[in-house]
């Protein structure tokens, strides 16, 4: 798989993607100093996640607050949305640092608009992973895929790759487990082994939401390619997914 000019293949050394997702609160003064230091840290890649909650959403959503946060699902998106014109800043400012831009988008407008940036590739989050329409649509610009895989069954990803494979959409697979941290009970390493076994001949990854990197450098004994896991600059900031993000200090050592 090649993003940009980063490529990944068996024999290389798993990549390292930090993603900020949303710790930078939707300030992009936040987000800047989050690149900053995961360029700092020895980074070649970063990912974000681009929302647009009215499109992403039903209303519904409202009604829904999730384990790791205090407000309901739609409010706290809608707080941490960056607006086009911040994300291409975003953008521009990652790869004036000469690293890779990589973000998930979670509706087909948010699609649209990274294709607008002209990412390299596209990040499918664990919840989209069966949002087939969707999947159908990120094909539409044929661009590689990482795709993970937390709360979904095998067959569930089987329909999701033949979607990839009948658009002939390069992609790599993700293990995840969708728990905000997860504890070491929760990795379920050994399904790496499965997913490798059900797809011999494509890159195996891991999207790690634990508190330390023990989870990874496991992971990387079983031969993963590449290991995404949340980080922010500082641990003293606040929000949902601080608690299961990277510190500099953590990314440098990984």
């Amino acid at each position: 798989m090649k993003i940009g000019n980063l490529k990944i293949n068996y024999e290389s050394e798993p990549l390292i993607i930090p993603e900020m997702g949303i710790n930078h609160a939707g300030k992009l003064e936040i987000a800047f100093k989050i690149v900053k230091s995961a360029f700092r840290a020895g980074a070649k890649i970063i990912k974000n996640q681009t929302h647009i909650a009215e499109d992403e959403y039903s209303y519904e959503a409202k009604k829904i607050i999730p384990d790791n946060a205090k407000k309901n699902i739609f409010d706290l998106i809608k707080e941490c949305e960056l607006t086009m014109e911040e994300e291409f800043k975003l953008k521009k400012y990652t790869e004036s640092l000469g690293l890779e831009y990589l973000s998930t988008p979670f509706s087909k407008k948010a699609v649209d608009r990274l294709n607008k940036l002209k990412v390299k590739a596209f990040k499918i989050g664990s919840g989209e992973c069966n949002n087939y329409p969707l999947i159908e649509y990120i094909c539409k610009f044929r661009k590689p895929v990482i795709l993970s895989t937390g709360m979904n069954t095998l067959k569930q990803i089987k329909i999701t790759t033949n979607i990839l494979k009948k658009n002939r959409i390069e992609f790599a697979i993700n293990h995840c487990t969708n728990i905000y941290p997860s504890d070491y009970c929760h990795a379920r390493l050994n399904f790496i082994d499965v997913l490798k076994k059900s797809y011999p001949n494509t890159l195996i990854g891991l999207s790690d939401h634990s508190r330390d990197n023990l989870t990874a450098v496991m992971a990387m004994s079983k031969g993963v390619k590449l290991i995404e896991r949340h980080f922010v600059d500082t641990k003293k900031r606040k929000g949902p997914d601080i608690s299961s993000s990277m510190s500099f200090e953590d990314l440098k050592d990984l």
